[in-house]
């Protein structure tokens, strides 16, 4: 859908124009799942999502207020640091997760309190090194 919406056209009818012209050209063709009934699932909205995202592998992390996520990065950081090849690499991961932490910190609150502040750059750093 790359074009754009003729000024004064409803979106309803816009959508459904597009949808015409994607049947015309076969796109909606052979889809996975044609014909079969969307599957029955327990709960609301919110447990259709993160089930949906855990089937396709993704971060569920994503769907977390910013004050439970970060804790969750921290946790996984070891892994995370054990994978990048140079100094640079580990200096710039930290210092994006300490202006996360920071802003989280500065803006409203959504969710719990983030109980943690900013990590020290240089003591990672060094650990780092000192692993490898």
């Amino acid at each position: 859908m790359t074009d754009k919406k003729p000024a004064g056209m409803p979106v309803e009818h816009w959508v459904e124009h597009q949808i015409r012209q994607a049947q015309e050209r076969g796109e909606l063709d052979d889809l996975p799942g044609a014909g079969k009934p969307l599957p029955k699932r327990q709960g609301g909205a919110v447990e259709w999502v993160v089930q949906k995202l855990r089937e396709e592998n993704h971060d569920t992390s994503a769907l977390l207020p910013p004050s439970l996520a970060i804790p969750k990065e921290v946790a996984a950081l070891p892994a995370r640091l054990a994978e990048l090849r140079s100094e640079r690499e580990v200096r710039e991961l930290v210092e994006d997760l300490n202006k996360r932490i920071l802003a989280v910190h500065r803006g409203p609150q959504v969710g719990p309190t983030l109980r943690m502040g900013p990590l020290d750059v240089d003591e990672i750093v060094n650990d780092w090194r000192a692993s490898r």
